[in-house]
């Protein structure tokens, strides 16, 4: 039997993540593993502290709260901007995903919101953000050497 996983250790894990009504938003079904460093920051807080204590070959339903997942919903990342400050070549649409660029050059992602003639709203908010999370877990390999970075 393999040593509980504990924080540092590199793993390889099989998922499933749905809302709370079990729509799937995302899986590694049909694709490799996903291979992670636990505690390293590089998943949402809720799945990396839920693998520490499983075993290779262990599965596991976690819920994860908003705190622990992709944060409350923001009204302070959604906002309008004037529609002449987008490019005309692009063509505004609800649900259209864009990426702003600041002042200082960071990006943005977006979501478009609402188009009108003067304005566009836009919400920068992760789209898994407000939401409980539901993870199906596997874990496939442990032991793992961790990619070079």
């Amino acid at each position: 039997m393999s040593e509980p996983i504990k924080t540092g250790d590199t793993i390889s894990v099989n998922y499933t993540g749905k809302y709370e009504d079990g729509t799937v938003f995302d899986t590694s079904e049909g694709r490799d593993p996903l291979t992670f460093t636990v505690g390293k920051g590089q998943l949402i807080r809720g799945f990396d502290e839920a693998v520490v204590g499983m075993t290779e070959g262990g599965k596991k339903e976690v819920t994860v709260s908003p705190d622990e997942g992709y944060g409350e919903h923001s009204e302070e990342l959604v906002f309008s901007i004037p529609r002449d400050r987008v490019p005309d070549h692009i063509e505004l649409e609800q649900g259209l995903q864009l990426t702003l660029t600041d002042q200082s050059g960071n990006q943005l992602p977006a979501v478009v919101e609402k188009v009108t003639d003067d304005s566009v709203t836009m919400d920068a908010n992760h789209p898994l953000s407000g939401h409980t999370l539901v993870f199906d877990i596997e874990i496939v390999a442990t032991g793992l050497t961790p990619d070079a970075e």
